[in-house]
């Protein structure tokens, strides 16, 4: 009886557990549940329908190698212990793990990985004396190989900007030929503008000479009008006199003359 009762006792601890665990894991799901959020497009490229790229830009293969310790475990590993264990807490982990592992024969200690240990050491020799020339050969091959596809990308860049000042340019002069329009405009209307003034000029002296002409015609008759009025009353006058009179007119002169002389 009392060996039934202890495994009741045990089987309730058990299921107890069990239970505990489930709460333990239930609750850790929750609390590091991912939350699903809707990111509205903060772009005019994504309003069209194209691919995000403010909120989603596109990925760049890194240049460099990513930071490694111990030759095969990322830094990233090592950073996200150090707020949590401390500086030790990665090896002291890496420590753990592998004793663990050696313990329980899950990581086998027998003549191949001694094999594989000489195997490293040999190729990490090789590694350190020939991977320095081989790793520049490769290099210098990228680097060609960039330059190559970059001069493609500048020459078909350099095209299109020729081209879009190509456009420019040609922009420019037809506007410019606007003003040269607008210029050769105003260019004949000064010319209309100077052949006026020079025909209203010409006008004015032909007016002019006519009307001198007419002044001169008539001072010219008026002139000898009275030439001619002169003469004739000159003429009439003369004949008016009679010679008797012409000598008493004659000898009243000599009088007045003699008288004066005398005086």
């Amino acid at each position: 009886g009392s060996k039934t009762t202890k495994l009741i006792l045990l089987d309730s601890l058990l299921q107890e557990i069990k239970m505990l665990s489930r709460v333990a894991l239930r609750s850790l799901v929750q609390q590091q549940r991912v939350s699903v959020c809707f990111v509205r497009p903060s772009s005019d490229v994504a309003a069209s329908g194209e691919r995000d790229l403010v909120n989603f830009p596109a990925r760049k293969r890194p240049i460099e190698k990513s930071p490694v310790r111990m030759g095969v475990f990322p830094e990233e590993w090592f950073q996200a212990f150090y707020s949590k264990t401390g500086v030790t807490g990665p090896y002291m982990a890496l420590v753990s793990i592998g004793t663990f592992l050696a313990s329980k024969e899950f990581f086998v200690m027998e003549h191949d990985f001694y094999v594989g240990v000489a195997l490293a050491i040999v190729l990490t020799g090789v590694v350190k004396s020939v991977g320095p020339g081989v790793s520049e050969t490769i290099n210098k091959q990228i680097e060609e190989e960039e330059a190559f596809y970059k001069s493609i990308r500048q020459n078909e860049i350099d095209s299109l900007k020729e081209s879009i000042r190509l456009e420019n340019v040609a922009q420019a002069n037809a506007t410019a030929w606007e003003d040269i329009i607008a210029a050769k405009k105003e260019a004949v209307g000064l010319q209309l503008e100077a052949n006026y003034r020079e025909r209203l000029n010409e006008a004015y002296t032909q007016v002019k000479k006519r009307l001198d002409y007419q002044l001169q015609v008539a001072n010219v008759v008026r002139r000898m009008e009275q030439k001619h009025m002169v003469d004739w009353i000159i003429s009439n006058v003369k004949k008016s006199i009679s010679p008797a009179q012409e000598d008493a007119a004659l000898k009243k002169c000599i009088a007045d003359l003699k008288s004066l002389s005398a005086a």
